[in-house]
């Protein structure tokens, strides 16, 4: 016989305990992220409602298509920080980056050109999602020269390490951090991707957890989703994750 008390108990997504968001695109109008500040004060909103108390947002760095710097950033970061104070709204929100591995890249590293750090050292950065890069390793062992701890954005969406997952092993012990996409553990890129962050939280290699928020959809995936909080409190007893410090 049916009866409402056979019903799963959805579970209520409670992030209070990671407390800051370190990967976003909240800043308006400079990549694939917020297009205004209408709709980056309404995401800020959303997120705040969620539990999260603090933000780094990091817009992109891709110089084929996102052309952004310390100027461009720092100029979207503090017309938002005017809306916010406009709307009486005191919630911290810090800016950084996310730095795709290209030639650009290695440039800034070349002219050592000051990159901008989730904190402290860190910084924010992302493969391809299409093809394997080509000398990432070295690219991460200049940024560690230059003094910089690597933090890999989403690494359970290159889904060409699924077939070869040692590169995940040497990854780690170079020393990079690792930062998933709280929207993986719901499915929302896919079967492989929630397999493969199933794999990384299984060998105890997450170190970082973030939106990625872009727009509404992934902010209402966040509101919907009733398989995210189990994942994300085993993770915050393990004692591994480095949001609350931040």
């Amino acid at each position: 016989m049916f009866s409402i008390f056979n019903k799963k108990k959805k579970i209520q997504l409670d992030l209070s305990g990671v407390g800051t968001d370190m990967h976003s695109h909240l800043l308006p109008g400079i990549d694939d992220g917020s297009p205004d500040i209408e709709t980056s004060l309404q995401l800020i909103a959303g997120l705040q409602d969620l539990g999260y108390r603090n933000f780094i947002t990091t817009p992109h760095i891709l110089w084929d298509m996102y052309k952004n710097d310390a100027v461009s950033i720092g100029a979207a970061h503090r017309e938002l920080q005017q809306a916010l104070q406009q709307n009486n709204s005191n919630v911290p929100v810090r800016a950084a980056a996310e730095y795709f591995l290209d030639e650009h890249f290695d440039e800034l590293l070349e002219t050592n050109t000051p990159l901008l750090t989730i904190h402290e050292n860190w910084v924010l950065v992302e493969f391809s999602f299409v093809t394997t890069p080509l000398n990432f390793k070295e690219k991460l062992f200049n940024m560690q020269m230059k003094g910089y701890q690597p933090i890999l954005a989403h690494p359970e969406r290159y889904l060409y390490f699924m077939s070869d997952k040692k590169w995940y092993d040497e990854l780690k012990d170079a020393g990079c951090y690792f930062q998933l996409n709280i929207l993986s553990l719901a499915g929302y890129y896919g079967k492989a991707s929630l397999q493969l962050a199933q794999y990384l939280l299984n060998k105890r290699y997450i170190n970082l957890l973030g939106t990625d928020c872009h727009h509404f959809r992934h902010l209402n995936t966040l509101r919907s989703a009733d398989n995210i909080m189990e994942p994300v409190q085993s993770l915050l007893d393990s004692g591994l994750l480095l949001n609350p410090s931040l």
